[in-house]
């Protein structure tokens, strides 16, 4: 006893409480265990179902209970409380629907609470009615089972429209705001796990507002934060969020900045749902969809929570699909580059080459450059396009450039003979396909005066661009395209140029495009080239790209020049 100086007796925990509980409490209540079957029921939770507790106990209480806003069944990966009950959470939900015995749905507020002794699996859910909905609510567009199909529809549609990462979230942000929500906030998990906020969008006054402020790199998802969005970063569940959810004290910084973003939204509900690189729940997490109402006076509901989950998967799959052709594309361009060569040094010439990829990132690889000094002191200069845009095409064009260069150097030879002989070879020791090409020799004594030698293998003509800005696109010496095993004869064209002359090579990405003619981009290129006839040709070739290019360019560009200048620069064979 304790009055003997012995231990004091400790009180015992009552092992009718449950019964009690069930008995007495107003609040609907039901037990399951590990499996999620329903092992005891509430006089309180038979009254708000419409059933007796025969037809409840037993049953799979997601399968026999939980439902969307209008009645359908919901997914699992789509319901709150169950994503909570398996990952053994705490959760108090915002509006639930479970199935009545009557056919109908009840709104309810939930509390899952799952047993803290790791032997016994399982857990209570308590639940009450949830106050009825507005009339303006209830008659909102996103509780309109025919909107939200369209609006699923249409985000798969501009998601899957384009491979450009930040293109296709900027549409989907501005398909949810304002059908959805007045706020769509977007977060990604970048290749070292550093987390960035890129869109961030708010619907105001009937405009949509791009809300810049808020962007930017943010704190990475703390491993222990309960908080929505670290554990959607982490890989959680959606979940439904209220402004009083951040209105505690900050458990990790990415949770002070969120309360931060919420004070300042003014968001009363929001929905977050995690992004994930594969469908399911095993895929890897590469950010976060948010939406926020704040004017929209209705809160989000379990229906709401299921279409947002929807999108999310969606746009997922979009991002990782759009960051893995971003990859791609990266190792081909990088490849490009790295197989183009280095501009030589020469005594008496400038001489400038550019490589553009397809703004879009659709096709990389066929176009190359080069030039290099002859053994007779001339200088070889040469434009290719190798058909194919990919790292095929790049390997290929490669081959194609190693061989003319050893064609070149072999034998002092015209240009035409040169690619008559790189013709007859490429189908014997390489397999690249057909190829357009012009090589040019510039030829003279160093001071001048020179002249250009050059043949064309179905290529855009070479532009010659005189210091007092006339333009001539150079005719003759035209012959088949590379790679066709047909009898071609090559020949060569001559014509004189005068000091500060710019000759330009360029590849049809510059001049082509679906909207318009060959001759329409061959006149703006002329145009812009003359006005530019003066630049340095750094410039020059900076500022020809950007005001030729057409608008609705889809493919690479290569451009060489070069320009004799007598005096210019120290002599060297760098090649």
């Amino acid at each position: 006893m304790a009055g003997d100086g012995g231990p004091a007796s400790s009180p015992k925990a009552d092992p009718g409480l449950l019964g009690k509980l069930l008995d007495t409490l107003e609040t609907g209540v039901f037990v399951q265990d590990g499996a999620g079957t329903i092992t005891a029921v509430s006089p309180r939770a038979e009254e708000l179902l419409g059933r007796g507790a025969a037809e409840l106990i037993g049953r799979d209480a997601h399968d026999h209970l939980h439902r969307t806003e209008n009645g359908a069944p919901l997914q699992r990966s789509a319901c709150r409380l169950t994503q909570a009950f398996l990952s053994g959470q705490t959760l108090l939900s915002g509006t639930e629907w479970f199935a009545r015995g009557d056919g109908g749905v009840i709104a309810v507020t939930c509390l899952m609470a799952p047993f803290a002794d790791p032997r016994e699996p399982g857990g209570a859910v308590l639940f009450f009615e949830a106050p009825d909905l507005t009339a303006e609510g209830a008659g909102s567009s996103s509780s309109d089972v025919a909107d939200r199909l369209a609006l699923v529809a249409e985000s798969t549609t501009v998601l899957t429209s384009s491979l450009d990462t930040d293109k296709a979230l900027r549409a989907l942000v501005g398909l949810i705001v304002p059908r959805l929500a007045d706020w769509a906030v977007v977060d990604l998990i970048g290749e070292e796990g550093e987390v960035r906020r890129v869109a961030v969008v708010r619907y105001w006054d009937g405009e949509y507002v791009n809300m810049e402020e808020f962007l930017g790199p943010l704190p990475a998802a703390s491993e222990t934060s309960r908080m929505p969005l670290s554990q959607a970063l982490r890989g959680g569940a959606a979940v439904l969020v209220r402004a009083e959810d951040y209105a505690v004290p900050p458990d990790s910084p990415l949770t002070e900045i969120q309360q931060d973003f919420f004070r300042s939204t003014g968001m009363h509900s929001a929905v977050i749902a995690p992004l994930r690189a594969m469908g399911g729940t095993g895929g890897r997490i590469i950010g976060a969809l948010t939406v926020g109402r704040a004017d929209q006076k209705r809160p989000f509901g379990a229906t709401d929570l299921a279409l947002v989950d929807d999108i999310a998967r969606r746009a997922g799959l979009a991002v990782d699909n759009a960051q893995l052709y971003e990859g791609q594309r990266r190792v081909a361009e990088n490849m490009q580059r790295h197989l183009l060569p280095p501009m030589p040094k020469i005594l008496g010439m400038e001489v400038c080459a550019r490589y553009e990829p397809a703004p879009h990132a659709s096709k990389v690889g066929g176009d190359w450059y080069d030039a290099f000094p002859l053994p007779d002191g001339s200088v070889a200069m040469v434009i290719g396009d190798v058909v194919g845009h990919d790292l095929a095409a790049a390997a290929y064009m490669s081959q194609v450039r190693n061989m003319l260069r050893a064609f070149a150097w072999g034998e002092e030879t015209s240009p035409g003979a040169v690619v008559s002989r790189l013709d007859r070879a490429l189908g014997h020791i390489s397999d690249a396909p057909m190829a357009t090409m012009v090589m040019g020799r510039l030829e003279g004594p160093e001071g001048g005066p020179w002249r250009l030698r050059w043949t064309n293998a179905g290529h855009p003509p070479p532009l010659v661009v005189r210091h007092d800005g006339r333009t001539d696109f150079l005719q003759g010496g035209e012959g088949m395209l590379l790679g066709t095993d047909l009898p071609s004869t090559r020949t060569d064209a001559v014509t004189a140029l005068s000091p500060h002359s710019t000759v330009v090579l360029y590849t049809d990405g510059l001049v082509e495009t679906r909207s318009s003619s060959l001759q329409d981009g061959l006149t703006r290129l002329s145009a812009h080239a003359s006005w530019l006839a003066r630049r340095p040709l750094g410039e020059f070739c900076d500022r020809l790209i950007e005001l030729t290019r057409p608008v609705d360019n889809h493919d690479d560009i290569a451009l060489i020049a070069l320009r004799p200048v007598p005096g210019a620069g120290p002599e060297s064979r760098a090649g």
